[in-house]
């Protein structure tokens, strides 16, 4: 077997194991973590747009020094790490009871789909929205 078959195989079936975790234990998950990051989100941008901070996203791509943008991580962080890890700890769990393995570089996709994603779009989209309806001059 040459080595495209292989990783052809590879990529088969760890798509296949990604799809399988939301029919599977634990599969409540999936609607209640993209739930709490998306919260998270939403306070998150409420309280930049109160203090006229700019998109989040936008704040830590184009930070001017190191450490605006390590202060801007970290802030952010605080905010979706707990939910972060509960989606790492949880899909571990999970690997562990259907496959008896953990495939950690699974899990970490998990976590980023389910908790890192909706907490930047919905902390920046929710920035931008109340920013331009809190804006002088509009009413």
């Amino acid at each position: 077997m040459d080595f495209f078959h292989v990783i052809g195989d590879y990529l088969a079936d760890s798509w296949s194991m990604l799809m399988g975790r939301s029919a599977g234990p634990f599969h409540l998950r999936f609607i209640l973590q993209p739930i709490v990051a998306t919260i998270l989100g939403i306070r998150a941008g409420l309280a930049d747009a109160r203090a006229g901070r700019p998109p989040y996203f936008w704040s830590v791509a184009k930070a001017d020094d190191q450490y605006d943008r390590r202060k801007l991580v970290r802030q952010g962080w605080a905010d979706v790490g707990k939910v972060f890890t509960i989606a790492i700890v949880l899909d571990v769990i999970y690997e562990i009871v259907v496959y008896r393995w953990v495939y950690p570089v699974q899990a970490l996709l998990i976590a980023i789909v389910l908790a890192l994603i909706p907490y930047l779009i919905f902390r920046g989209l929710v920035n931008r929205i109340a920013s331009r309806r809190h804006k002088p001059g509009n009413a």
